[in-house]
Formats: structure tokens, C-alpha cells, sequence
């Protein structure tokens, strides 16, 4: 039986760079980092206390969806505290909290421009 996912693979053109706006700015843990090959890591991002992580690495061939969209959300407690908090550490937003009835959300973007759904229930 399938019990959760493992991780959600995220693309990046340079993942020093992706490694320090995670960890840095938004604040997650690295997990792993480890060579994969020339030029190339395994890059695990720790996110809060999820048993979930993000992987900064692009497989070979799959360099055009960086920068596209992540087909999914981020939650948080609260988007507009969360949305203050990485806005003051240099996180850029495409766009800021939005209620809806459904709950919050704001929309950010990483380092490499894949956009990225924060949403709370309130």
C-alpha cells in the first residue's frame, strides 16, 4: 500500500543557489546532500514537520519546466504572517494574501521562478 509521498522533486539550473534560498530565506532544513554524478546532487529540503521533502535536482532532458509552475501548495498557519516574514528575508511574491472561502492564499516565486502556492484554511 501506498502511505505517502516521499518527496516532490523541484528543477533548478543552479542548486547552490535554489540550496540557499530554501534553507536561508525560507527557512526549511537540509536533509541530504549528496553527488549524483558530474556536476549534479541530490538535494533534500526538510519542510517544517512533514515526513514530505522537496528535492532540488532536474533530471536530464527536463531542463524547460524550470521555472514553471509547482502543481500544488505549501501550507501554513497563517499566509499573511508567513507572507510578512519571507517578504522581509527577500522572498518575492507574483502575489500577496488573498481570501477566498475557502481559506488564504499568496502566491511566491524561488530562485529559479517556479511559482508556489501558500494556503492556510484561515
Amino acid at each position: 500500500m501506498i502511505t505517502s509521498v516521499k518527496f516532490v522533486s523541484i528543477p533548478t539550473r543552479d542548486q547552490d543557489k535554489a540550496l540557499a534560498f530554501w534553507t536561508e530565506k525560507v527557512g526549511f532544513d537540509l536533509i541530504t546532500d549528496q553527488p549524483v554524478g558530474p556536476g549534479k546532487r541530490w538535494i533534500e529540503i526538510g519542510v517544517g514537520k512533514a515526513e514530505t521533502r522537496l528535492v532540488l535536482f532536474t533530471m536530464d532532458g527536463q531542463e524547460d519546466r524550470i521555472g514553471t509552475q509547482f502543481n500544488g501548495a505549501l501550507a501554513c498557519d497563517d499566509v499573511e504572517a508567513t507572507y510578512a516574514q519571507l517578504s522581509k528575508r527577500g522572498v518575492v511574491f507574483k502575489s500577496p494574501p488573498a481570501k477566498q472561502p475557502w481559506g488564504v492564499f499568496a502566491i511566491m516565486l524561488d530562485a529559479d521562478g517556479n511559482e508556489f502556492v501558500l494556503s492556510s484554511k484561515n
